[in-house]
């Protein structure tokens, strides 16, 4: 693998219910091994038709500020087309149209570059997948 490039595959389970799940410090530990100290990009990727990253405000409230919100947008109810699983699962295939299942991310100096309140977040509202994986990918 080049110098230049490195990735990591995260395995989370996000559990039974909707979850915003903070993942900085998975970020800053894989910059960490692989950065060296150099500035880049780090991706970040969700490989699910139903999940999403998002840089927000976690632990005063924002989180589930988000799950609300988009509870209201996408209610968990029988109106979605897409119908298999739980009741209102259409809705979660809807999620990565709102929170992309992606984020790049500036490194400089080799630590990831946010503002004093971001964090770099895996949002899940699908209750009936709990095993996630996240892809980091550094370009430097």
């Amino acid at each position: 693998m080049s110098d230049t490039f490195a990735t990591h595959l995260l395995n989370l389970t996000t559990g039974r219910t909707e979850t915003v799940t903070d993942l900085t410090d998975d970020c800053a530990q894989f910059l960490a091994r692989t950065a060296h100290g150099r500035d880049g990009l780090l991706n970040v990727f969700v490989p699910h038709a139903t999940a999403g990253i998002a840089i927000l405000e976690t632990g005063a409230g924002s989180d589930e500020d988000l799950l609300a919100a988009l509870g209201t947008l996408l209610p968990a109810d029988d109106r979605w087309r897409h119908r298999h699983g739980s009741p209102g699962h259409g809705r979660d295939h809807v999620l990565p149209a709102l929170v992309p299942p992606h984020a790049t991310l500036p490194v400089i100096g080799g630590r990831l570059e946010l503002g004093t309140w971001q964090s770099v977040c895996l949002v899940d509202t699908n209750v009936d997948n709990a095993d996630r994986r996240v892809r980091l990918s550094f370009l430097g």
